[in-house]
């Protein structure tokens, strides 16, 4: 880039590597575009937090079907994956994309709350130093830091614990509430709650596996009866 007055301009290798980058696009879209004739599924890549990762696999059958033109490979990350680099086609982000070459489509509201064995467990289940640095594990360490019994680095092993009667986790509802062995402990907390989206680069968008998969998970997604 060139940095003036104006601003940050492409420079002249810039412009020749966006060329080329534009060239890269459109053999990529070309193959999407063979595959799905040819009858070859594509592969997507779907990134998801554990917690949504969890639930897409067990509804899995209500989203895909074999003879799909698309074949859903499912990547478990609490991170931000790069879309704009190819690592993902794909991602469930928790806000609106700022980025003007990201597409999102938001899909429901996340509940969260705390869960336990009674109400007469008090103590708490907080995140490991090497856990993610999840919004919920925030909330807990500045609310219940001094309570916290033992901790995490995963999320489904803070839930094994909270079901042996260790502590409180803190899990979002549609998650506890299925849970036989676990009870929500008061109101959801107004400060976890957060919105669900699907995001996409904007033009791998519009490839026909990428649109199938973008249609189908975001017709579970906002499903009146997804969290029954």
């Amino acid at each position: 880039f060139l940095h003036g007055s104006a601003g940050y301009q492409l420079s002249r290798d810039g412009r020749a590597l966006l060329q080329k980058m534009d060239g890269m696009e459109r053999a990529a879209a070309g193959i999407a575009t063979w595959q799905a004739r040819a009858g070859q599924a594509a592969r997507v890549r779907i990134s998801a937090g554990t917690w949504t990762g969890h639930a897409l696999a067990r509804a899995l059958p209500r989203i895909w079907s074999p003879n799909a033109s698309w074949l859903p490979e499912f990547l478990q990350s609490n991170n931000v994956m790069d879309l704009a680099r190819g690592e993902i086609d794909i991602g469930m982000r928790n806000a609106r994309p700022e980025q003007p070459w990201l597409a999102g489509r938001r899909t429901n509201t996340i509940h969260y709350a705390g869960y336990a064995k009674g109400p007469e467990i008090t103590a708490w289940i907080g995140a490991a130093r090497d856990g993610a640095a999840t919004r919920s594990a925030a909330w807990v360490e500045r609310h219940h830091g001094s309570e916290i019994a033992t901790t995490a680095n995963d999320p489904q092993l803070a839930l094994a614990m909270a079901e042996a009667g260790l502590g409180r986790v803190v899990l979002p509802c549609f998650i506890g509430d299925g849970r036989a062995g676990l009870q929500r402990l008061g109101d959801p907390i107004e400060e976890l709650q957060s919105e669900e989206w699907l995001v996409s680069h904007q033009d791998a968008r519009h490839q026909a596996p990428i649109r199938a998969a973008l249609d189908a998970l975001a017709r579970y997604l906002s499903a009146p009866d997804r969290f029954a």
